[in-house]
């Protein structure tokens, strides 16, 4: 099997230079690209995000994936900051500059996000008309109900929100938190399960902390509200045990885009990351956008 390129690239969006990596074969002619977006917090180098884009690489696609304004090693202040407007903006510019690429295929372009990026590919999908095939994998579609914490973990949760909110409306410093962490503590997502994946996390610039201001914007974000005006292939794929993106958010965004094409798999959230199940998740997805190509 042919090596696989990492082209280091980086382009503007907004205010903020963003870096990203084409993943493709060293090939002289146009292939389609799928442009890759993280979930919450989440950066490029993480071994999921690459393990997908080599899987999507070796079948003959190029896969883009970049880190949004800042995370990782794209610009942006304050640092750890998720902002649902701006990481769009950040996937339309990625768009818009891929593109012009002389070994990218203009004409058949993809878009893959997981968790809170499944959620983006979907709203991004509803404003660009240049995309061919959408991939959401356990796609966020707004906070469950039930999340599992405690009246009292709540009210923490969103004391410390708010809080953090007006720090940012002042210019002052962010006031972290766990983006993700054991059952009970002061976090983002909280789990057993949510730990145990990010304490074997191999990745040189992944933080396990957010602005917790950012969840300001997250807490009325549905792109389920934009979804009617999806025009490319979607492929929606689910966790039948999914606590953070849950039943009847998932089926919400399903009943939105009549023509998506949708998967489940008797796993949880963070098992989507997992050797073994992402294997066979991906081999769903490059036979999803195969056709979607044709």
């Amino acid at each position: 099997m042919a090596s696989i390129v990492k082209e280091k690239l980086d382009f503007r969006s907004g205010e903020a230079a963003c870096l990203g990596y084409l993943y493709r074969k060293p090939s002289a002619s146009p292939k389609p690209c799928i442009i890759m977006g993280a979930g919450f917090g989440g950066t490029q180098d993480t071994p999921s995000m690459i393990a997908v884009a080599t899987a999507l690489a070796e079948a003959g696609y190029h896969a883009f994936t970049f880190d949004y304004r800042h995370l990782g090693e794209s610009e942006g202040e304050p640092r750890q900051l998720v902002s649902v407007p701006g990481q769009q903006e950040d996937f339309l510019s990625a768009i818009r500059f891929i593109k012009e690429h002389p070994q990218v295929d203009k004409t058949r372009l993809g878009l893959w996000g997981s968790s809170l990026g499944g959620g983006h590919v979907i709203s991004v999908a509803a404003k660009s008309k240049e995309i061919a095939a959408v991939i959401a994998q356990i796609p966020f579609n707004g906070f469950p109900k039930q999340s599992g914490r405690s009246l009292w973990q709540t009210l923490k949760l969103l004391h410390i929100i708010r809080k953090d909110w007006r720090r940012g409306q002042k210019g002052l410093s962010p006031l972290y938190i766990p983006a993700v962490g054991s059952k009970g503590e002061l976090a983002v997502m909280t789990g057993d399960e949510a730990a145990k994946t990010i304490a074997g996390m191999q990745s040189k610039t992944w933080r396990n902390e957010v602005a917790p201001r950012g969840i300001v914007e997250m807490i009325k974000y549905k792109p389920s509200h934009a979804a009617n005006k999806i025009e490319a292939a979607v492929l929606i794929c689910y966790g039948e045990y999914d606590r953070e993106t849950q039943g009847p958010q998932t089926e919400e965004l399903i009943r939105s885009i009549p023509h998506a094409e949708v998967k489940a798999y008797p796993v949880s959230h963070f098992e989507f990351y997992e050797p073994g199940i992402r294997e066979q998740i991906i081999a769903d997805q490059i036979d999803f956008l195969r056709r979607s190509f044709t």
